[in-house]
């Protein structure tokens, strides 16, 4: 008789045929579920029974191992003519055998993540924004590995969970999906700021100066964060704030006046209570274009009160004005300071990371709101305390003809600041509002109509439950398509030897099915949520309409408002191994790629109206998958050349880095992915040097961007800082042209700044290894 048998790591432990009448009528409950029936615990025993005679016939002499007990298992079922039930019970098996796969690697993950640098993990790079060297960071990331093999071995379908794993697709934020956290927001500061707020610590007062305005939009950028995996943008950060500089030249007029009336007219009289009257009796305050009503109102006030002349009004009133601007536009640039120093010090996560932040600006044409987009790009020029490149928040500055596009446009000026500013800091990044699928939404007369985006390229704005409006949403989830394979498997350099086009687009269909059908499953979890699971995002009301629901109600109708995305990545790739060639090398490769990413956005298409739910196409940002799929492929299918022969795959749509283009023709072919790629996308060009030097040349790219009809675009150039004599420009080389410091025989190195995605710019040892291979391949973009 059988006693004992050999587990899978040696352990000799007891025999208990238990274990086999409940994996088999386990097995059967499947089936019997199918069929509308129940199982029968009495025959599951019975076979229990035949499968220990028949191991105690064959391993009488030996002790059998788990597997050879699981083979006769499935040996009796199928010879009593169970193969239902044997087909249940292997992939019963199946999943039993995946489950312990993922118990060994999470074991391997937190063993590295323990013992290892981060310099040599690439796991420990995967998020760029995180110092995996930190005590917080590492707890950080065992959460993050714990959670994903959670959330693949119990949470998700285990299909999705078989593709995930297979490198088919990347479901993104794996960790965060049994906490429902959606992706990201754009921030209604307006509705947040109106009577004030509370972070579940205390309540905020609704800010009254321009201190105060920039100091809770950092907080509530904070605040926000956590409860969301994903990033954090204000959609119309001018508009807001210049409601914070209105109150602030309130107050500094009305002080200044005090103090006019006191030295020039020499009196104590307290004017505070009759000032308070003008304001009750005109319905204006004092404002930077002093209103006409106002300014007779209180002239007449001043001259019959203190019994003084015309000239002697207007001496008074200009010395008030004048002070109080100048006061006004100093505070703000002190609080734009605050604002983006706060932004790159302050925690969120349990202290890991900064918050990922981004303010959407450019098109607020009032005195308050151009003041204080100024002072916003003076500060980020002038850089940290040591001069150094603000990493957030993303500053995109929204470009728009009749606005700040012509010389003869009000924000011109504004934005001739935003492209030097970008030459040097890296940011402002470019939003077109003149897109020709962001102008359809476009009300003149509302600014909630504009487009917005977050910094790392996600775009929301139509809605087919709702408001069209990029206000109060923002990505629930995203789950990405591995291109490249599916071109391996049917293109010309691949299996197939040719370009079987039919079996593309099957597969392609096959694999976008899918993923609709996990993302749905996804927000499914996120709608199962209570308001109070998400105490500032719902609970203060910034997700839009969420202030319509109770403390404990769910958020079925609430995630309906954001957006579901399917990303892609390595379409160059992909094209190379179906005909050979990219787009960027050929006008054929250019129609596939268009035809590929158009069959997918029309997919989505056809689910937003049949679920119900805002589905789109999203450009991937490849930060940390840029080399998960290439060393999944390049293992599985070898070394293709112009496929896998890198250690990354190209950026969703982009040309390829190492290809040489010119800017012109870069910007041309990427164009057309824009509208296709209604979730969110992004075009880069890379410029050598310094481009302060040439402003003329990086804004010939800024314009050639809006009329080729990008949709969001950034300019990459070298940001390179010696930390020692506090030099910032570009250090070729390894020698400082200011100090002339020799960087090889210096333990201190420069900081050498380069963004990686657009919401991302950091020094290179933060990267992981596939995009410090794709930084080192970028070549230069003539303009």
């Amino acid at each position: 008789m059988i006693e004992n048998i050999q587990k899978r790591d040696g352990r000799i432990i007891a025999f208990v045929p238990e274990k086999i009448t409940r994996a088999i009528y386990l097995a059967a409950s499947a089936v019997a579920k199918e069929d509308g029936t129940e199982a029968d615990y009495e025959q599951a025993e019975r076979l229990t029974d035949q499968v220990t005679g028949y191991l105690n016939s064959v391993y009488h002499n030996t002790t059998p191992t788990v597997e050879q007990v699981q083979d006769a298992v499935v040996r009796v079922l199928i010879e009593t003519n169970h193969t239902r039930t044997s087909e249940a019970y292997i992939i019963y098996r199946s999943e039993r055998s995946r489950i312990r796969n993922l118990r060994t690697r999470l074991m391997k993950s937190i063993e590295e993540i323990t013992y290892s640098d981060a310099e040599d993990s690439d796991m420990k790079r995967d998020n760029a924004n995180i110092d995996g060297n930190t005590a917080m960071g590492t707890m950080l990331q065992y959460g993050s590995a714990v959670s994903k093999e959670f959330c693949l071995s119990q949470v998700i379908n285990p299909k999705y969970a078989r593709m995930h794993e297979a490198g088919d697709i990347h479901i993104h934020d794996l960790d965060f999906m049994n906490m429902g956290t959606l992706t990201c927001c754009q921030i209604d500061l307006d509705k947040l700021f109106h009577g004030g707020f509370s972070t579940g610590h205390g309540f905020l007062r609704e800010p009254q100066d321009i201190s105060s305005y920039a100091a809770l939009a950092a907080i509530a950028i904070q605040s926000n964060q956590n409860d969301q995996h994903g990033g954090q943008s204000i959609p119309a950060f001018d508009y807001y704030l210049a409601k914070g500089v209105a109150k602030t030249f309130r107050k500094r007029y009305n002080h200044n006046l005090q103090i006019a009336v006191k030295l020039l007219l020499n009196s104590d009289k307290n004017i505070k209570e009759d000032l308070e009257n003008i304001e009750k009796q005109t319905g204006k305050l004092p404002s930077l274009d002093m209103d006409y009503d106002y300014a007779d109102a209180l002239k007449a006030y001043l001259k019959s009160t203190f019994a003084i002349d015309d000239a002697m009004v207007e001496k008074i009133t200009t010395y008030t004005y004048n002070e109080a601007r100048e006061e006004t536009d100093k505070a703000t640039y002190q609080a734009m300071e605050g604002f983006i120093h706060n932004l790159n010090t302050m925690h969120s996560r349990a202290g890991a990371q900064v918050p990922f932040s981004s303010i959407n600006f450019g098109t607020d044409t009032s005195i308050e709101g151009r003041i204080l987009m100024k002072n916003l790009l003076l500060v980020q020029e002038a850089g940290l305390g040591n001069g150094e490149t603000p990493i957030f928040p993303i500053l995109i500055f929204k470009v728009k003809e009749g606005v700040n596009y012509n010389p003869q446009d009000p924000n011109y000026d504004l934005f001739q600041l935003a492209i030097r500013v970008s030459a040097k800091r890296l940011f402002p990044n470019f939003v077109f509002v003149d897109a020709p699928f962001n102008l359809q939404y476009y009300d003149p007369n509302d600014f909630k109509s504009e487009i917005a985006t977050m910094g790392c390229r996600t775009r929301v704005i139509s809605n087919v439950n709702g408001e069209n409006t990029p206000v109060g949403r923002g990505n629930n989830s995203f789950t990405t398509i591995n291109l490249p394979r599916l071109g391996i498997k049917h293109g010309v350099v691949g299996e197939k030897g040719f370009f079987d086009r039919s079996a593309f687009f099957q597969e392609l269909d096959e694999e976008l099915e899918t993923v609709i059908s996990q993302l749905l499953e996804r927000a499914m979890i996120q709608g199962n949520k209570k308001v109070k699971n998400f105490p500032f995002l719902m609970g203060q009301g910034v997700w839009i309409d969420s202030e319509k629901l109770d403390w404990n109600d769910t958020l079925e109708e609430m995630v309906k408002q954001g957006t579901l995305s399917i990303g892609f990545i390595g379409l160059a790739e992909c094209l190379v191994a179906l005909i050979g060639e990219h787009h960027g090398e050929s006008e054929e490769a250019q129609e596939l790629g268009l035809e590929i990413i158009g069959y997918m956005r029309t997919k989505c298409d056809e689910a937003c109206k049949k679920y119900g739910q805002n589905f789109g196409v999203i450009a991937t940002p490849a930060e940390g998958l840029s080399g998960r799929f290439t060393r999944i492929d390049r293992k599985k299918y070898g070394n293709i050349r112009g496929v896998t022969d890198r250690d990354y795959y190209t950026n969703s749509n982009h040309v390829p880095v190492y290809y040489p283009i010119s800017a012109q023709e870069k910007i041309a072919i990427e164009a057309p992915y824009h509208e296709l790629t209604n979730a969110g996308h992004i075009a880069y060009v890379e410029l050598d040097g310094d481009p302060v030097k040439n402003l003329a040349a990086f804004e010939r790219v800024v314009r050639h961007m809006k009329e080729s009809g990008i949709g969001y675009g950034s300019i990459n150039h070298p940001v390179d800082r010696d930390t020692v004599c506090g030099f910032s420009g570009v250090i070729d080389g390894h020698i400082c042209p200011k100090c002339g410091r020799d960087e090889s025989t210096s333990s201190i190195k420069f900081d050498r700044i380069r963004r990686i995605t657009g919401y991302l710019v950091g020094t290179l040892d933060r990267f992981n290894d596939g995009k410090k291979a794709e930084e080192k391949d970028r070549v230069k973009h003539n303009v």
